[in-house]
């Protein structure tokens, strides 16, 4: 019998893999009763959270470096998986003067950390640009199209993940604010606004992956994305958001609404997550915009609510099958949205309850540590853990380690 080398964590079958290994010499030959470290380096599963913070350290404008790197190995240590802002607004603030070459720094800058980068968002009304204001709406979608075209050929390869069009429930009669976006979702309907992104960013790039992202979850959000599957939008990924600012929606009412999304038999991203560390947004407040205060602190009680609520949430999404990744809107309460204290991270960058809960889950319990066993008669080893690359080599020797995938 292979020795084995196991994951703490087994209860989610669908996430496990397992593999015999032969460890051999140089020349082939199996290594029989020979001590070999196992461990993991990374995970299958996309745990991801937004880089925005970072972006400066990337870019050699960090005000406080040391925070910032100290920011950085903290992100790193839990997370695989970035979101970048793409929104149009502030990327191109002058119409033909995109903030390309920046973003393309701090792109390369992260893909070469190992992390896998998606753009937020190709299409959405908010944060359209100023200068599209007064435009016709046979103009608004040209540039629109072109900025679409734009930023998928330029980051190919770098950023091969999209958000294609973010809110489109909601786009063809949003009032919150006047933009140019709206108009041209209404003048085409939203099944053809959805064509418009989907179909351009593909052209621009067939092996990208594009996701479907709606706040909306409600039978509308459903309806739509029966539409356009019906219509024959190619559509990737579903991306829900879940913001959570007047508290977390139960184990049981997470798991109803994944099964609700997973009937269109599509991989499922929770793409915009957060739960805060201080006192909850009243729950009469329909737009999360609308509750903006000077000043929502961080608690010790609602950092204890964050943590274990954080620790469950996680575990239900991960054990869903139809999950494959989720994003954690910010790392740290520094510059939260909306000013909510929803980071894993205090503003002077201490740790939180969440922050260690998610690294027990992400680093611990689905994770295989550097981990050594003794091969058996004829030089095998077994090894379950999650879905992900894996390396080993002879324990105390200097030898270059083999890798191997689990999955």
């Amino acid at each position: 019998m292979p020795a084995r080398v196991q994951v703490a964590d087994r209860t989610m079958p669908h996430r496990l893999a397992s593999a015999t290994i032969t460890v051999t010499d140089a020349d082939g030959l199996p290594l029989a009763d020979t001590a070999v470290e196992v461990r993991q380096v990374s995970h299958d599963f996309l745990f991801g959270n937004i880089l925005f913070d970072l972006m400066p350290l990337m870019l050699g404008e960090s005000t406080d470096e040391a925070r910032d790197q100290a920011q950085l190995a903290a992100w790193c240590d839990l997370f695989n998986f970035g979101t970048l802002p793409f929104y149009w607004r502030a990327f191109e603030p002058t119409e033909g003067a995109p903030q390309t070459s920046r973003l393309l720094a701090v792109a390369r800058g992260f893909s070469g950390l190992g992390i896998k980068l998606k753009g937020h968002p190709l299409a959405w009304h908010t944060q359209a640009p100023r200068w599209l204001m007064g435009r016709p709406v046979g103009e608004v979608e040209r540039l629109l199209r072109g900025r679409i075209t734009r930023e998928v050929e330029n980051f190919a390869g770098l950023i091969d993940m999209w958000d294609a069009i973010n809110e489109l429930v909601i786009m063809p009669v949003f009032a919150a604010e006047d933009n140019a976006v709206t108009p041209l979702c209404a003048s085409l309907g939203r099944v053809e606004m959805a064509k418009l992104a989907f179909e351009t960013a593909r052209q621009a790039n067939p092996n990208v992956t594009l996701l479907l992202n709606d706040f909306d979850l409600s039978v509308a959000y459903e309806n739509l994305i029966e539409e356009l599957l019906e219509a024959g939008v190619k559509i990737d990924v579903l991306g829900l958001q879940t913001h959570m600012h007047q508290g977390y929606r139960g184990d049981e009412a997470v798991t109803k609404l994944l099964d609700r999304f997973a009937r269109f038999g599509l991989p499922i991203h929770l793409t915009e997550t957060s739960l805060v560390s201080g006192h909850l947004m009243p729950p009469d407040i329909v737009d999360l915009n609308d509750y903006q205060i000077p000043d929502w602190p961080t608690t010790p009680t609602g950092e204890a609510r964050q943590g274990e609520q954080i620790a469950t949430y996680y575990r239900t999404l991960v054990a869903h099958p139809a999950v494959q990744a989720v994003t954690y809107w910010g790392l740290t309460d520094r510059g939260a949205w909306l000013g909510a204290p929803i980071g894993l991270l205090r503003e002077d960058g201490s740790r939180k309850p969440s922050y260690d809960a998610l690294q027990n889950l992400i680093k611990g319990q689905w994770w295989v540590p550097p981990t050594t066993v003794v091969t058996d008669e004829a030089g095998r080893l077994e090894v379950t853990g999650f879905m992900g690359n894996y390396e080993y080599a002879p324990a105390g020797k200097k030898a270059s380690p083999t890798t191997f995938h689990l999955g």
